[in-house]
C-alpha cells in the first residue's frame, strides 16, 4: 500500500511538470541561467586566487645587500631575513651568480668587459602572503645591511583588488539570483496549485495530511531543480573549456595560467545539483503553503 502511495505521489509530481510545460521550461531556463552566472563568477574567483598563488610562489622580492659589506657579512644576513614574518623562502645570490644570470638572459658579449664586482650581493625572497608585500618590504629595508628592496607592489595590489571586487559582486549576484530562481520556481508551482485548488480542498476535507498533499509539488520542484542544475553544469563545462582554449591559444595564455576544469568539476557539479534541489524543494514547499490552510 505504501509503495502504491509513493508511486502515486511521484506520478502526480511528474504530471504537474508536463501539465504546465511552458512554465516548467521557464523555471528550468531561469535556474540554468542563474547557476551559470553564479558558476562563472565562482570559477573566475578560483582562477584569480590561482594567479595570486602563482604570484606568491613566483613573484620575487629582491633585497640588495650594502656593497660595503664583506662576502661573509652579506651571507650572514640570511638568518635575519628568514626570521622576518611572511617569508616563505630565501635564496642568496652572489655577485658572480648575478653576473652569470644576466649573461644568460642577455647577450653575453655585453658583459665581457664588466667585472662581477659591479654587481651587488642580493637575496631573492618569496612571500607567504602577497597581500602583505608592503609590510614585508618595509621590514626588509629595516634590516641592517640591506641597502635597497625591489618589490612589485602595484601588481600585488592590482590582483588583490580585482579578487575583492569579484568576490563582493559574486556574493551580491548569488543572493539576487537565488531570490529570482526561488520566485520563478514558486510562481510556476503556484500555477499548478491554482488549477488544482479544489482538488486540494477536497483532499483536506477527507483527511489527507499536509505532507501527502505537498509531496507531488515538492517532487515537481525537485525534478525541475535537478534538471536545471544538470543542464547548467553541462553548459558551464562547455563555456569554460571554450574560454580557456581561447585564453591559452591567445597572447594572454603566455602571461597567466588557467585552472583545469577537471580540478573543479566535481565540486561544481555537487554545488549545481545541490542548489537546484534546494531552490526546487523550497519553491515547491512555499508555493502550496497558502492552499493548505483549509
Amino acid at each position: 500500500m505504501k509503495l502504491n502511495r509513493i508511486g502515486y505521489l511521484i506520478k502526480s509530481g511528474f504530471k504537474g511538470i508536463f501539465s504546465h510545460g511552458l512554465m516548467s521550461f521557464a523555471s528550468v531556463t531561469i535556474i540554468m541561467a542563474c547557476l551559470i552566472i553564479m558558476g562563472s563568477f565562482s570559477l573566475l574567483i578560483v582562477n584569480i586566487n590561482n594567479i595570486i598563488d602563482d604570484l606568491e610562489n613566483e613573484n620575487e622580492v629582491v633585497a640588495f645587500v650594502d656593497e660595503n659589506l664583506s662576502d661573509e657579512a652579506a651571507q650572514a644576513l640570511q638568518a635575519d631575513i628568514e626570521a622576518l614574518q611572511n617569508i616563505s623562502g630565501v635564496r642568496f645570490v652572489s655577485r658572480e651568480d648575478a653576473r652569470t644570470s644576466f649573461e644568460e638572459d642577455y647577450d653575453k658579449s655585453l658583459f665581457s668587459d664588466i667585472d662581477s664586482s659591479v654587481f651587488r650581493h642580493r637575496y631573492v625572497i618569496n612571500l607567504a602572503d602577497i597581500s602583505l608585500m608592503g609590510d614585508t618590504k618595509a621590514a626588509l629595508e629595516s634590516v641592517d645591511g640591506i641597502a635597497k628592496v625591489n618589490a612589485h607592489l602595484e601588481y600585488a595590489k592590482g590582483f588583490i583588488t580585482v579578487r575583492n571586487i569579484v568576490s563582493v559582486v559574486s556574493l551580491v549576484l548569488i543572493i539576487l539570483l537565488t531570490a529570482v530562481s526561488l520566485l520563478i520556481m514558486t510562481n510556476t508551482i503556484k500555477l499548478a496549485t491554482f488549477t488544482r485548488r479544489e482538488e486540494i480542498a477536497i483532499m483536506k476535507m477527507v483527511g489527507a495530511s499536509n505532507g501527502f498533499i505537498r509531496c507531488p509539488f515538492v517532487v515537481e520542484g525537485l525534478v525541475l531543480g535537478l534538471l536545471g542544475g544538470g543542464l547548467a553544469f553541462l553548459l558551464e563545462w562547455g563555456i569554460y573549456v571554450l574560454v580557456c582554449n581561447k585564453i591559452v591559444t591567445g597572447v594572454t595564455g603566455t602571461l597567466i595560467s588557467v585552472v583545469a576544469f577537471s580540478t573543479v568539476m566535481w565540486p561544481l557539479l555537487i554545488a549545481f545539483m545541490a542548489a537546484g534541489v534546494l531552490v526546487g524543494v523550497i519553491g515547491g514547499m512555499t508555493a502550496i503553503r497558502n492552499y493548505l490552510k483549509v
